[in-house]
């Protein structure tokens, strides 16, 4: 709580995975063309910043299963469940797609005296 570093607690890194550096081609078993389209246009993207690696490449692919699965739902009129969209959000997250993936630098709050006693 006091922020104080200690060995025994750290976190052990995990393996350290080469990032992939050219876009690979999307897997023929995606289930449709929305699924293709995403992986052509996110796979540059992953691979651009060096988030694409050999260990999170199927999660990746899962992602753009998903996302073809929910363009065709909202396509035909249907509801996506909140199970498939919190799927989605979870492997958006786990590859850095989301912007509260990213470590935000913290402002200095300008109320913090506020409620302190004089």
């Amino acid at each position: 709580i006091a922020g104080t570093s200690r060995g025994d607690r750290a976190a052990p890194d995990g393996p350290a995975l080469p990032a992939i550096d050219s876009v690979p081609p999307a897997p023929n078993w995606l289930p449709n063309a929305h699924a293709t389209r995403e992986w052509k246009r996110l796979a540059p993207v992953l691979v651009i910043n060096r988030l694409l690696h050999a260990g999170n490449i199927s999660a990746f692919a899962q992602l753009c299963a998903l996302h073809g699965k929910l363009v065709s739902m909202w396509s035909a009129g249907e509801t996506p469940n909140a199970s498939l969209l919190s799927a989605y959000r979870g492997l958006s997250g786990e590859l850095g797609l989301l912007s509260m993936s990213v470590p935000v630098m913290k402002r200095d709050n300008r109320f913090t005296n506020n409620a302190k006693r004089r």
